[in-house]
């Protein structure tokens, strides 16, 4: 079963920038999803953790206050394998991006990005966890 890129999903936005993580919730809400947010990697684990059912996919940042490298992606990948993970980074070395990609990343956005890419990239993503 294809789901479009209207069908809601559950997603959770790791952003310590606030402006950008209400941009992007904001985005996410107006298109019919629901969304909870973090602003650390403290944070993120913890909702992951707490949530009945996986959710359908993680906006992670790379760099957080509390978080510079894999680890985050790691556990999330731990705590919740059928999420589909999109990150965003202003610091994409291409050690970083290999990384990502060998721990299941969907996509790596460039910041800055335009956020109205988002759901459609998170639709994607969702699906190909899907298959």
């Amino acid at each position: 079963m294809t789901e479009s890129t209207n069908s809601p999903m559950r997603l959770l936005v790791v952003e310590d920038e606030a402006l950008l993580r209400w941009a992007l919730v904001e985005t996410l809400t107006a298109a019919g999803h629901e969304v909870i947010q973090a602003g650390d990697a403290a944070s993120a684990r913890r909702m992951i953790a707490e949530q009945a059912a996986p959710l359908d996919a993680v906006l992670l940042d790379f760099r957080l206050p509390d978080s510079d490298d894999l680890g985050l992606l790691a556990d999330i990948r731990r705590l919740s394998p059928p999420s589909a993970v999109v990150m965003m980074t202003a610091y994409g070395t291409q050690e970083m991006l290999d990384g990502a990609r060998a721990l299941g990343v969907y996509d790596i956005l460039s910041k800055p990005f335009d956020v109205r890419d988002v759901p459609p990239l998170l639709a994607a993503a969702r699906r190909s966890r899907a298959t």
